[in-house]
């Protein structure tokens, strides 16, 4: 029920904005967050961000180049990137979660992920 889009190849310094859709009528009600996964890593958190759009929180290495943002209205997540490093290609997951149980930064919490979106950054 989590449709994410928005990834490609963009040049070093570029900006992206990866957007979330859900199909749900209770999108309002979820935790959001943003994880990724790169090339033989595991599956690191990205952004959370609850379910009014307050207290949104970010990993130390994208903090100042990424936002996590939502829009309820039309039951969208987005995560607008901005000066990418090459370090920054990934699978880029989103994940939702009606009654988190635990942190937003574990990916456990969440109970429903959307498909990869790829991004590519090169030098």
């Amino acid at each position: 029920q989590l449709q994410a889009s928005g990834g490609g190849p963009v040049q070093a310094g570029d900006s992206l904005r990866l957007s979330c859709q859900s199909s749900s009528r209770a999108f309002s009600s979820y935790a959001m967050a943003w994880f990724r996964q790169a090339p033989g890593k595991e599956r690191s958190f990205v952004a959370a961000i609850n379910y009014n759009g307050a207290t949104p929180d970010y990993a130390d290495s994208v903090k100042g180049r990424f936002t996590i943002s939502r829009d309820n209205r039309v039951n969208t997540a987005y995560l607008q990137m901005t000066s990418l490093k090459p370090e920054d290609t990934a699978d880029y997951y989103c994940a939702a979660a009606m009654f988190p149980s635990g942190p937003l930064v574990v990916g456990h919490t969440y109970d429903y992920w959307g498909q990869g979106t790829l991004v590519t950054v090169s030098s």
